[in-house]
């Protein structure tokens, strides 16, 4: 399963990124790579809390066309 994340140039250097289906949930890394592979974790680690707490796993908010995934 894939969900959408932005990518954001830091002022300073490296990146944050964003996904929009966990509001308040970012991340960071000196590289797109890096960057990506945090949110990644981010985002298993906040479906792992939704399952402790029985809560349903939100569905991804993405456009069929985007190139933005990361897949968890």
């Amino acid at each position: 399963m894939g969900y959408e994340v932005i990518l954001h140039p830091d002022q300073k250097d490296g990146f944050w990124v964003e996904c929009p289906t966990f509001e308040g949930w970012y991340s960071e890394g000196d590289s797109v790579e890096e960057s990506l592979k945090n949110i990644q974790e981010a985002i298993e680690l906040c479906l792992e809390c939704l399952e402790d707490e029985k809560n349903e796993r939100p569905k991804p908010l993405f456009s069929s066309s985007s190139s933005n995934l990361v897949s968890v």
